[in-house]
């Protein structure tokens, strides 16, 4: 073992920064996502037959593919973590990747199936189902986008060697924030893609 400072020996003995701004952040995200879904549910509600016509279009085979895309995501940011708390450079860097890569993977998958919705003519305008896929859905991608250009970062300075001795906290903020990503669609799954 090395002489610098493991990311658990670091915040035994310091105050690591930016962990209570995280918590407050993913708290409010909590909110958005949690009021979006509580209309989204009551809008289902009333709907009754005309929702479960629109939402039989959407694709569970394509949303199930990229729901193990996310959570495969999800273990190899654990074990990124892991490799940086036992100081394993090359692996943190690795997990790292693999975990950009599954982003990038999500995103395109999710692009796929946008553009298939859209030729078939079902498109935000296409009924109250459609308006709260898309937004939804988007809203979540857009939270994928800042996830890979944060785990990117992480990536570049675990490739520079820059991540240690003492910002390897980083990674449990993303960690935190990328499995946040994938709890949200944990929810997104079943309500737009098994509700018909």
């Amino acid at each position: 073992m090395s002489g610098a400072t493991t990311v658990s020996e670091y915040q035994a003995t310091h105050t690591v920064p930016g962990r209570m701004g995280i918590w407050w952040f993913l708290a409010s995200e909590i909110m958005v996502f949690g009021g979006f879904l509580a209309i989204y549910i009551l809008y289902r509600m009333a709907s009754g037959g005309a929702w479960a016509e629109m939402a039989n279009h959407v694709s569970a085979p394509i949303g199930t593919f990229n729901t193990i895309i996310l959570l495969t995501s999800s273990l190899t940011m654990v074990k990124a973590f892991e490799a940086i708390d036992n100081e394993k450079r090359k692996q943190a860097t690795n997990f790292l990747l693999i975990t950009v890569i599954l982003g990038l993977a999500f995103l395109g998958v999710k692009a796929f199936e946008y553009s298939s919705e859209i030729a078939l003519g079902f498109t935000p305008l296409s009924g109250t189902f459609w308006a709260f896929y898309y937004a939804l859905t988007g809203l979540h991608g857009l939270h994928i986008v800042a996830g890979v250009i944060f785990n990117a970062s992480l990536l570049v300075m675990a490739m520079k060697g820059t991540l240690w001795p003492n910002t390897q906290h980083r990674v449990e903020y993303a960690g935190l924030y990328w499995h946040f990503v994938d709890i949200v669609w944990i929810f997104l799954f079943p309500l737009l893609y098994l509700s018909y």
